[in-house]
C-alpha cells in the first residue's frame, strides 16, 4: 500500500487553533433573467439567502469536515452578524468561544448576489463587502494571547489565516508565533496578499498562491517554465524567514514543497474540471495541518492538501470536503485504487464515501468459477437494480470446500480479473468465510442480489439480512450450462 494511503487511512482527530480573520459569507441567490428597463444591468429576483462562516471561518469548517476539532481565535462586532457568525461555528461542533467582541469595529461580511440565468449553474454577479482593516487594539491583541496561551495546551498544529483585515498586526502575528515556538508548536501560515512577509519570520511553514509569493518576492515566474521558478521562491522565502518549510500552490501546475537542507519537490495535481476557485486556499491550509497533525510528513501533508483543493475547486463556492470523499480521491489517485479489485479495508472506505454521496449498493457473491453468459447476464440485471455493484468471490478454499477438489479452475486472483473487467461490476473483493455474512456486514448494501430458483428465505444469510434491515432480490439465471458443467465438460467427464 502506497504511503500515502496508509497515512490517510490513519489519520486522527487532532485538536486544531485557527488566529486570523474570520467573516460572514452571505449568499443571495436568484435567477437574473432580465436587465432593469431603467438602466443596462441584470435585475436578480432573490429566491433565498445562505450564510456561512467565511474567512478564517472556512478553514475551520474544511478542518471539521476532515474530522479536526478546532478552535476559533479572532474577533467579531458587537452585532447580530458576529453572533450569526459565531452560532454557524458552534452548530458545526466548532469552538467558538474565543471570538471576541469588539465594541469599534463591525464584523467583516461578504455578500455576495448569485444569478442563475436559462437554468444554467449559479455565477457571482456582485459582491458587497462591509469591512474594516483598522488594526486592534493592544487590549484585544492581549486578549487574543491570553485565549492562545489557553489554546496551546491542547493544540496540535496553530493555523494563521491572514485576510490583511488589521487584527493580524506586525506585533500580533510576531507574539503568536513566538508563543507557539515556545511551547513546541507547528504554526502554519497563510499569508495576506502583502509586499512585506517580514511579520511571519520564525513560522514553521508558510503557504502563500503563485501570485502572493511573487508580490512578496518581487519575482515574476515566467509561465511556459513556473515550476522551476516556484522553487526558487519557495528556496528564498524559506532561507529569508527562517522556516521549516515553504508551500508555493500553482494551481493547474500543483504545488512546490521546500523544507530546509531539503532538495525541493514538485507535487504534481490531477486535472479537474474547475469550477470556482473560491476556497481552495483555505483548503490547502486546513489539508496541510490536518496531515502535519496527523503524523504525515510535508511531501504527504502537501499532496494530501494538492487532492484536497483539487476537489473544492469542482464546486461552487467554499464548501468543505468530507474526508470520507478526500480518502476516496487519495484512493482513486493510488496505485491501489487502480482498476476494480479492493482489498476488504479500502472497500469500506470507498463504500462510505459512496454511500455519503447518495449512491445506491449492491452486493452479489459466489465463485464465479469458470464465468458464463448466464453469469453476465445476472450480474448485468443486478447492477441496473443500484449505482454500484459489488461482487464479492469466495477464496480457493472455499471454492474447493463446496464444489470438490478439482476446483477451482481459476485461482482467486484470475476470477476477480475477470469480473473487474465486466462493465456493469463496479468493484470487486475476496472473502475467506463459509457464508457471505462478513462480507455483508462490512459492505451494508442497500440491496443484497442472488442467482438461483429459490426463494429469498432459502438465502443462507436472510436472518442477518432481515435484522440489517437489506432488501433481498433473487435474480433467475439465463437457462443454460453451468460452472459445474462447463468445467466438467473441460476434464473430459462430459
Amino acid at each position: 500500500m502506497s504511503t500515502l494511503l496508509t497515512s490517510v487511512m490513519n489519520m486522527k482527530s487532532p485538536n486544531i487553533v485557527i488566529v486570523g480573520d474570520y467573516m460572514l459569507d452571505e449568499s443571495v441567490f436568484g435567477d437574473a433573467e432580465r436587465l432593469s428597463p431603467d438602466s443596462p444591468v441584470p435585475v436578480l429576483e432573490v429566491k433565498k439567502t445562505e450564510s456561512l462562516a467565511g474567512g478564517s471561518g472556512n478553514v475551520a469548517r474544511c478542518v471539521s469536515a476532515m474530522g479536526g476539532n478546532v478552535t476559533c481565535i479572532g474577533v467579531i462586532g458587537n452585532d447580530t452578524e458576529g453572533q450569526t457568525l459565531k452560532a454557524l461555528l458552534e452548530k458545526d461542533g466548532i469552538n467558538a468561544e474565543h471570538l471576541i467582541e469588539c465594541q469599534d469595529r463591525p464584523t467583516t461580511v461578504k455578500r455576495s448576489l448569485i444569478g442563475l440565468a436559462q437554468h444554467r449553474h449559479p455565477q457571482k454577479m456582485f459582491r458587497l463587502d462591509r469591512e474594516t482593516k483598522e488594526p486592534i487594539s493592544s487590549e484585544i491583541e492581549s486578549k487574543l494571547l491570553s485565549a492562545l496561551s489557553v489554546s496551546l495546551q491542547m493544540a496540535d498544529v496553530v493555523c494563521i489565516e491572514d485576510y490583511g483585515k488589521g487584527v493580524l498586526t506586525p506585533s500580533c502575528c510576531k507574539a503568536v508565533i513566538e508563543h507557539c515556538r515556545e511551547a513546541g508548536v507547528q504554526v502554519i501560515v497563510d499569508p495576506a496578499n502583502i509586499d512585506d512577509y517580514s511579520i511571519y519570520a520564525g513560522a514553521t511553514a508558510i503557504t502563500p498562491n503563485r501570485t502572493e509569493a511573487e508580490r512578496a518576492t518581487g519575482t515574476r515566474l515566467h509561465d511556459d517554465e513556473p515550476i522551476a521558478g516556484a522553487v526558487e521562491l519557495a528556496s528564498h522565502l524559506c532561507e529569508e524567514l527562517n522556516l521549516h518549510a515553504a508551500v508555493v500552490t500553482l494551481d493547474k501546475h500543483g504545488a512546490v514543497v521546500k523544507e530546509r537542507e531539503r532538495d525541493a519537490k514538485h507535487i504534481a495535481t490531477t486535472v479537474r474540471t474547475v469550477y470556482d476557485v473560491t476556497g481552495a486556499g483555505d483548503m490547502v491550509l486546513a489539508a496541510i495541518a490536518m496531515g502535519l497533525a496527523s503524523g504525515m510528513n510535508w511531501i504527504e501533508s502537501v499532496s494530501f492538501a494538492n487532492i484536497a483543493a483539487g476537489l473544492e475547486v469542482e464546486m461552487f463556492g467554499a464548501t468543505p470536503i468530507p474526508i470520507s470523499q478526500i480518502k476516496l480521491a487519495v484512493i482513486q489517485a493510488s496505485e491501489e485504487g487502480r482498476g476494480k479489485v479492493r482489498s476488504s479495508e479500502l472497500l469500506n472506505i470507498e463504500l462510505n464515501a459512496l454511500k455519503q454521496a447518495g449512491k445506491r449498493i449492491v452486493l452479489t457473491n459466489g465463485c464465479f468459477d469458470v464465468i458464463h453468459a448466464g453469469h453476465v447476464s445476472y450480474l448485468r440485471e443486478a447492477a441496473k437494480l443500484g449505482d454500484v455493484l459489488v461482487v464479492g468471490v469466495n477464496s480457493d478454499a472455499q471454492v474447493k470446500a463446496q464444489k470438490g477438489d478439482n476446483r477451482p479452475v481459476y485461482a482467486i486472483e484470475e476470477r476477480m480479473e475477470i469480473l473487474a473487467e465486466l462493465q456493469c461490476v463496479s468493484l470487486v473483493t475476496s472473502f475467506e468465510e463459509p457464508t457471505a455474512e462478513a462480507l455483508i456486514k462490512l459492505v451494508q448494501p442497500d440491496l443484497y442480489v442472488k442467482g438461483g430458483d429459490y426463494a429469498k428465505e432459502d438465502i443462507n444469510e436472510f436472518e442477518l439480512l432481515t435484522s440489517l434491515g437489506i432488501e433481498v432480490e433473487v435474480l433467475t439465471h439465463r437457462p443454460g450450462r453451468s460452472s459445474t458443467q462447463v468445467a466438467a465438460q473441460l476434464r473430459g467427464d462430459e
